[in-house]
């Protein structure tokens, strides 16, 4: 197939201006000579085109530029919602349909429905759930240094923009004997128990919380799960394993934060957590997940990860802009892999640019439009290779690998089938692109960690 067929299918009201037989296009040259003069231009242009739509679907980080720290996100229905420390007065929400293009859209507080706990001190790490027909937030509330006095509470709302109606506080440190209380984190367990995780650099803890989420259970006792190497914890249900992720090192000094994301894993919600190499985070023995890069300086308190509508993981999290310090921890956005049971950012370091999250139609593991028929490719979402079937022709057929912003991966050729190793290819959407006597046509396939 040559450019002008490629583009016509894509773009049908050329079929009037570029004609595809030999004497329609001598009529046509006569009769349309200041069109056959721009043809080249015509080509250039829609090239232009199709090649910024491929650059569409790039993404470049930071995705928020502005400060919105320890980010914490909820999917309700095609929109994203992400909900941050109170760099914005009262608590900021942001929108996204896309996870990489993020609008300012409210506060979940105003200065009438602020929670009045700890009435000097400021609304810290929020984290955003759905329990029940409510949206429920869970926040800290504290001062620098008031390690003691700093507490936890919750709001709720039914719509993920709010308005947040304040509850009010879970405890207080004192009240709960853990100090520096701040950084919850909710989590639901397959029989509808329901447990707030908690701590910042003085120990890891848990608790069962009542059937609502609102209150503690009566009754419930804490429980240590972590030394104080930590801080942020987000604790991730995947194969069978919950991966405690926390931050170390300090958050908020600029481009002197150490700031970085460790983790662990264990069996049980309630450890024993363990790091790579089998040792005891509750000895403060963690492994690296996200360190500093170049061009980003304290990556850390993660949202949770997420995934996009052809099933890739991604994370946020928040970081100084090497570039523009100033302007306080701006948002990070990156996929996530497993590798040997356990997650993995690539580089260990957050990146410039990278292959945007796939929703909606571009998502679909269906086919494309197609000129010729006879072909399968089976399985369609695959970990290790698929087979290209030929159902009505046995000659020789090539075939291509594509990525989605047009680069060949593998190729090859087949007769009636052809077997391809997808092992040594990168998770995401591919294109698969065959050519026979009687055409091309192309599918989409996925490669699934």
């Amino acid at each position: 197939m040559n450019e002008i067929q490629r583009l016509k299918r894509y773009f049908p009201f050329l079929n009037n201006y570029f004609p595809s037989s030999c004497a329609q296009a001598r009529t046509f040259a006569s009769e349309n000579k200041h069109i056959v003069m721009r043809k080249n231009i015509f080509i250039f242009v829609l090239t232009a085109m199709s090649l910024s739509a491929q650059a569409q679907m790039q993404y470049a980080n930071p995705v928020i530029t502005r400060s919105a720290p320890d980010p914490t996100i909820i999917r309700d229905g095609r929109i994203f919602y992400l909900y941050s420390t109170e760099n914005i007065h009262n608590v900021p929400i942001y929108a996204s349909r896309n996870l990489t293009e993020w609008s300012y859209v409210g506060t979940c507080f105003t200065d009438q429905t602020r929670p009045k706990m700890v009435p000097d001190g400021s609304i810290w790490a929020p984290d955003i759930n759905k329990i029940g027909d409510n949206y429920v937030l869970y926040y800290s509330k504290s001062k620098w240094g008031g390690e003691w006095e700093c507490g936890i509470g919750v709001a709720t709302a039914k719509s993920p923009r709010g308005p947040f109606k304040d509850v009010g506080k879970l405890f207080i440190s004192s009240e709960i004997d853990v100090q520096n209380s701040i950084d919850p984190f909710f989590i639901e367990e397959e029989d509808g128990r329901k447990y707030l995780f908690w701590g910042s650099f003085r120990g890891i803890y848990g608790i069962e919380l009542s059937e609502d989420g609102l209150s503690l259970k009566p009754g419930a006792e804490k429980q240590r799960i972590a030394g104080t190497e930590t801080e942020a914890t987000y604790i991730h249900k995947r194969d069978g394993y919950y991966y405690l992720i926390g931050s170390a090192g300090s958050c908020c000094e600029g481009l002197n934060s150490t700031y970085r994301l460790v983790m662990a894993r264990s069996k049980n919600l309630f450890g024993p957590y363990v790091n790579k190499e089998g040792k005891a985070a509750l000895d403060n023995n963690f492994s690296l997940l996200l360190q500093r890069s170049t061009r980003v300086v304290g990556p850390g308190h993660c949202s949770e990860i997420v995934q996009d509508d052809a099933g890739q993981d991604w994370i946020l999290y928040h970081g100084f802009d090497v570039d523009d310090p100033e302007a306080g921890r701006k948002v990070y956005l990156d996929p996530v892999s497993w590798v040997n049971g356990w997650p993995m950012i690539r580089r260990s370091m957050p990146s410039a640019t990278g292959d945007a999250p796939l929703f909606g139609a571009s998502a679909d593991v269906e086919e494309l439009p197609a000129e010729a028929e006879g072909f399968v490719v089976l399985p369609r979402s695959v970990r290790d290779s698929f087979t290209i079937h030929s159902t009505s022709d046995t000659s020789l057929f090539r075939w291509r690998l594509v990525g989605l912003h047009g680069e060949v991966v593998k190729s090859g050729s087949g007769q009636k089938k052809a077997k391809v190793n997808m092992a040594d290819v990168p998770e995401g959407m591919y294109i698969v692109t065959i050519n026979s006597k009687k055409g091309e046509t192309s599918q989409k396939i996925l490669r699934r960690p």
